[in-house]
């Protein structure tokens, strides 16, 4: 159930924004989802374009830390305008499609809520210092966007909303190792403080970028620790609807071998950016579409 019929071209028009800036934005994300039907691209594209305004509302470089909070805490309102129907809708081009998402695919609003929370914790950031505090950070930036997903795909049973959690917990944990030196050198450290201390890496380090066998062991460590997220939600895949199998293998993938190069290549993600071309992306949503 969405929006009725007479409501279809401004509706259409606020995918089209959506699919626009999906595809120009959202690089890992938007290859892997071309695998779905049409309309579950679309709604997926709904919710990236959500998040995309969301994110660049919270480091507009243009703005103070009071506008900027001042923002995102319009861009809640706004959402929950938008969830209250056609009467109440806001003017921006997203949310009108996010709405006929939200109501075609059941998505709790609490999961647009939460993402909003992680955004929101950037900006005046606190220093990580447990696993605990990470793990609540990459669910709000990351496992909610897999829980809202998941409900596009389809599934059964739910055993899949945890499953769907750990993957989102494995894909941020991996973004955080490709990024490490970017991050901390925008005051931004999410490897946790126990861990530095207990192998001996200072802050410092991470933002001169000194790669030596105790920033070795302390990636492993972290990489041994997402790997290990990947492992437990594999289960995920046989429990969305089949039609979305090969969409969800596909981004499982693209970042697990996102992760495996970070490893080969000894850590060296001081110096470099390490990602995958796009086209090995594309060779993978064939792989994976010919699977079925």
């Amino acid at each position: 159930m969405g929006f009725p019929g007479g409501l279809g071209d401004p509706v259409a028009l606020s995918y089209e924004w959506c699919r626009n800036l999906a595809r120009a934005r959202a690089k890992n994300f938007y290859y892997s989802f071309r695998l779905l039907s049409r309309r579950q691209h679309d709604a997926i594209c709904a919710v990236y374009a959500f998040m995309r305004v969301c994110d660049d509302l919270s480091d507009d470089p243009g703005m103070s830390l009071e506008q900027r909070q001042a923002a995102l805490a319009n861009w809640r309102r706004d959402l929950d305008l938008a969830l209250g129907g056609l009467k109440t809708m806001p003017l921006h081009p997203v949310w009108l499609a996010l709405y006929d998402a939200v109501l075609k695919y059941k998505i709790p609003p609490e999961y647009l809520h939460q993402m909003i929370d992680g955004v929101t914790s950037d900006l005046e950031f606190r220093p990580v210092e447990t696993f605990d505090q990470l793990y609540r950070y990459c669910y709000q930036v990351a496992s909610v966007v897999g829980l809202t997903v998941i409900h596009i795909f389809g599934f059964k049973g739910e055993a899949a909303l945890p499953l769907a959690e750990k993957c989102g917990i494995a894909f941020q944990l991996t973004n955080i190792l490709r990024d490490v030196r970017e991050d901390a050198q925008n005051g931004r450290v999410y490897l946790p403080a126990e861990d530095l201390s207990r192998f001996g890496v200072s802050v410092a380090q991470l933002e001169h970028g000194s790669r030596d066998d105790a920033f070795r062991n302390l990636m492993r460590f972290e990489a041994d620790r997402a790997r290990r997220y990947y492992d437990e939600s594999k289960p995920l895949v046989e429990m969305v609807d089949r039609g979305s199998r090969a969409s969800l293998r596909a981004l499982i993938e693209i970042y697990s071998q996102l992760l495996d190069r970070i490893v080969a290549s000894d850590f060296d993600v001081l110096n470099r950016r390490i990602a995958l071309t796009t086209w090995e992306k594309v060779s993978i949503l064939i792989r994976e579409k010919l699977r079925g």
